[in-house]
């Protein structure tokens, strides 16, 4: 077994959201570049593609000081374009793990490559998302600048973990010079030149008296020709910019992304910080020293071989019932129509039960769900099992690339090295079930290898794990529309006579092929069911079927489109004793045209040494739009003890890194002892749920260029209606797992506090008259758990002195605060003492918490307070400032104008005297 792990260290690839991207010898391989299967086939999709990435690849080896290239790329093409003879089969990749997808946005414009991310400084992305219309219009240069350098700017997010240095909710700053405040465009570098225009009108800017910036609608626009060569993360389209901002160049006083999420650092200091460089030197080479080489890779029909542990051991806690309830609702909700399904069952030998049978009726289910295992015995072999399972797959087809084995067992085996490099190589993804506390703990192995998913189901009858489990494996094609989503998956225990009372929210973007299962586990007879649709149509224990197989599940097929709205559902318990009875409800989708609102919850990562803590992320999304205002609860399951249940918030605070994005994010500290957890998160969205339509880290829309003096503007960003952005979703329920991880090195003794208060990052503050008034989101004890006991608020004039030496920095007096549970909007007034205040003077702010065992946060983001009368307006193109040319202007006016008073008085005593002296020669 030591050799085994050692081998998995040796082969164990980086896992990213499933990304097989390795970096070796400066060159990037083994990138997936998806092409969604809804689009329509465009041989120039991928032509454009190619010629995208080659040129990238130089771009990008410049940008980076001769570090680093795109050596291979892999392109997967949809199953419906036509075969052609230089498309290879998909292995281990698939839509849904590509580091780069290309499909239309759910509405109907908007351009904007973005990159998804979920984490903080330093962190990898999700996923690069570019539109068809991106890379085939080439009247978007003028907007994004070459689709090369829009790629190196999204890799770095991707990649690298580093932030946008532009911001469009705070397009403009406050700076101060020599002792002169002036109206800046937040950018980086600060040297980048340009003017201030009213997009639709073209003429210059005027300053906002209010906002102590410039007026609604004004633009920073950039000359064409500059010399600045920094950076890649504000205007990549920029002709002279070929670099990232570093040390030299970055421009910390800008209020941007990057600022915030990495205290004030360049977007160079982090890339060469990450695990890709931080022991790498240049190549020595002026160019890549290989040309980018391509793979076009085709899918093919969804394969898949359940692979099911019948040993001995299954047959206690009722295990081999459970796996039956489980593997049925798989065969009969979850896996697509159109798919090859084949099932094999092992112990100490395999046995296949039966060879791969495409679903194309639902008697081919039916008949499939009559070869799941009913009784247990034997020893474990997972090797024999696994073996079995890719001979069924090799009776169809000439190799193992692209199918899928679901791989469940509950005991160990020693002798899983044995068949380690057979799983690596066979081109298959292994998902693995690892069911109750004994379960191989070498299993996960084979999915992180293969690309597969990790599940974990306790003996906890009342958690629904297997089921959920099983119902967790949709297809990777990117079918949203084919595939099962899981409406409600809860379970109770109920005593005698007692019932279990629910509602299922039916949305309008689902209804087809809906059911509702359930499940019990007392006696063979159901309990008494009551349903009833939002029309008040009942359905009773006779309308559900209740299989020969499968005496404890009772299961209801909703014929046509559900109608949507609330179910209503009561099940009583009609046995002598109390008994676990679960409700589950999937359904699919409504609409071709109109996408599901889907839930994927993860971790921010799969195995974990305490004391680390760890994130729970929902995403909750209709197509690529985050859905908002949703309520989302997380639930932990440990391998022993009890589960725990966690609020997500979407609110740019603690855990979450922006606000409003549709991703939900919370800490996770409450670590129960060493092994497997489970993650289950649990969505409703109730009538004030809105959708929004923009990501955030995505390349800059430029609203024109200033070429030799003249201003040419583009066409304004095309933006969605308030009706489409604001359209309201109604209610609905989703119900999502979030799969198995591992924790290791928990103190058997109990946990001692080791988490100190989260990290401020929404701190903001203001003037006001005399005062300022300072606000953010409190910390909890525990990350962004509980309640703090403390803060220690600092300001001083300069920022990275407060940054870099916060405790040598002026203290604010906070003895009359006191910190609010984690999650609550803090507010906090004062007067300045020990600072002299002057005119055009900003000061800067930063806050720490500190928790009841005296464990300090780290520095917040810092927060400025300018104080000025008038800001000039900013003039980075080295023209004369309005101020100084108006001021110039009143200042000839006035000399004017009393130069022409004495002249007139002049003329007017001069005619008097004359005509005086006339009368007396009179």
């Amino acid at each position: 077994m030591r050799v085994f792990k050692i081998l998995v260290l040796l082969f164990l690839l980086p896992v990213v959201r499933g990304s097989t991207v390795q970096l070796k010898n400066g060159g990037y391989e083994d990138i997936v570049i998806a092409i969604n299967p809804e689009l329509p086939e465009d041989d120039n999709i991928i032509r454009n593609i190619q010629d995208m990435v080659k040129e990238a690849s130089t771009y990008l080896f410049n940008a980076t000081k001769q570090r680093c290239f795109f050596k291979s790329v892999k392109i997967i093409i949809p199953l419906h374009w036509l075969p052609k003879p230089e498309y290879l089969s998909v292995k281990t990749e698939s839509y849904d793990k590509a580091d780069v997808i290309v499909a239309n946005p759910y509405l109907k414009y908007g351009d904007d490559p973005y990159t998804l991310q979920y984490g903080g400084c330093g962190e990898k992305g999700r996923y690069i998302h570019f539109t068809p219309n991106f890379l085939l219009n080439d009247n978007l240069y003028n907007i994004y600048g070459s689709r090369a350098k829009v790629f190196v700017h999204e890799w770095a997010h991707l990649r690298w973990g580093v932030f946008d240095e532009y911001n469009n909710n705070a397009p403009f700053y406050v700076s101060i010079n020599s002792g002169n405040a002036s109206v800046e465009a937040t950018r980086c570098s600060a040297s980048v030149t340009g003017k201030y225009i009213v997009q639709s009108t073209t003429r210059e800017c005027k300053y906002d008296e209010q906002t102590k910036l410039y007026e609604a609608g004004c633009k920073f626009v950039p000359d064409k020709t500059q010399n600045a060569p920094a950076s890649i993360m504000y205007m990549q389209s920029l002709p002279s910019v070929v670099e990232f901002c570093d040390q030299s160049t970055h421009n910390e006083k800008a209020t941007n992304m990057q600022n915030k999420m990495c205290n004030y650092r360049s977007t160079w200091e982090i890339i060469m910080n990450s695990p890709d460089f931080s022991n790498t030197s240049p190549i020595n080479s002026t160019s890549p020293p290989f040309e980018t080489s391509f793979s076009l890779l085709q899918t093919k029909d969804r394969v898949v071989c359940l692979v099911l542990d019948v040993s001995g051991s299954m047959g206690g806690n009722n295990r081999i019932k459970r796996l039956y309830q489980a593997a049925e609702i798989f065969l009969l909700q979850i896996i697509e129509m159109g798919s090859w399904v084949g099932i094999v069952t092992f112990h100490s030998t395999a046995q296949i039960k039966i060879n791969l049978q495409q679903i194309v009726t639902e008697n081919v289910r039916q008949d499939l769900i009559t070869y799941l295992p009913t009784t247990a015995g034997g020893g474990t072999n997972i090797c024999e099992g696994v073996r079995k399972g890719f001979e069924v797959i090799k009776q169809k087809y000439s190799n193992l690339y692209g199918s899928e084995i679901v791989l469940l067992t509950d005991g160990e085996d020693s002798g899983m090295g044995s068949c380690l490099m057979e799983v690596k190589n066979s081109g298959s993804i292994i998902h693995t079930i690892a069911l109750g506390p004994s379960a191989a703990q070498e299993l996960e192995q084979f999915s992180n290898m293969t690309g597969g998913l990790k599940f974990y189901a306790t003996d906890t009858v009342d958690s629904n794990g297997l089921i959920d489990a099983f119902s967790g494996i949709s297809s990777g094609s990117g079918n949203i529309s084919e595939q099962s989503i899981q409406l409600e998956s809860t379970a109770l225990s109920v005593a005698v006579k007692q019932w279990m009372n629910g509602t299922v929210t039916v949305d309008s973007t689902v209804g087809n092929d809906t059911f509702f299962v359930v499940t019990w586990d007392g006696i063979t007879s159901p309990p008494d069911i009551l349903l009833r649709d939002p029309k008040g149509k009942e359905y009773r224990t006779s309308n559900f079927t209740v299989s020969n197989l499968n005496l404890q599940t009772a299961r209801l097929n909703i014929a046509g489109t559900a109608e949507v709205g609330d179910w209503l559902y009561w099940i009583q318990n009609n046995h002598t004793d109390s008994q676990i009875i679960s409700m589950i409800v999937t359904s699919r989708a409504a609409s071709m045209d109109v996408p599901p609102v889907t839930v994927k919850a993860h971790m921010n990562k799969y195995t974990n040494n305490f004391p680390n803590p760890m994130v729970i992320y929902a995403e909750v999304s209709q197509g690529f739009l985050p859905v908002l205002g949703a309520t989302v609860m997380a639930t932990v399951e440990p391998q022993t003890g009890s589960a725990v249940e966690l609020k997500l918030l979407d609110d740019g605070s603690g855990a979450d890194i922006t606000k409003n994005d549709g991703i939900y994010s919370k800490y996770f500290t409450s670590f129960n002892g060493n092994g497997r957890y489970n993650l289950k998160v649990r969505v409703q969205g109730r009538n004030q749920t809105v959708r929004l339509g923009r990501r955030q880290s995505r390349a800059l829309y430029i609203p024109g260029y200033i070429e030799n003096g003249e201003i040419k503007m583009n066409a304004p960003r095309p933006e969605p209606s308030d009706e489409e952005i604001q359209a309201k979703l109604g209610s609905f329920n989703r119900v999502a797992t979030g799969g198995s991880f591992v924790v290791e090195n928990v103190p058997s003794g109990g946990i001692t506090d080791v988490f100190p208060p989260c990290k401020i990052t929404d701190l903001e503050a203001q003037s006001e008259e005399d005062k300022i008034h300072l606000s953010w989101t409190a910390p909890g004890n525990d990350l962004d758990e509980g309640q703090a006991d403390r803060y220690i608020i600092k300001m001083s004039e300069s920022l990275l002195d407060l940054r870099n030496t916060f405790e040598n920095a002026t203290s604010v007096n906070t003895s009359s605060l006191v910190p609010k549970p984690a999650g609550t909007k803090e507010s906090f007034q004062f007067k300045p003492e020990n600072v002299t205040i002057e005119n055009d003077t900003i000061i800067y702010f930063a806050i720490r918490a500190v928790d009841n065992a005296s464990l300090t946060s780290e520095v917040s983001n810092i927060a400025q307070v300018a104080l000025f009368v008038t800001p000039k307006e900013s003039s980075p193109d080295g023209a004369p400032n309005d101020d100084a040319i108006n001021e110039g202007i009143s200042v000839l006016a006035i000399v004017l104008i009393v130069a022409g008073c004495v002249a007139a008085v002049l003329i007017a005593v001069s005619l008097t005297v004359c005509i005086l002296h006339k009368k007396n020669r009179r």
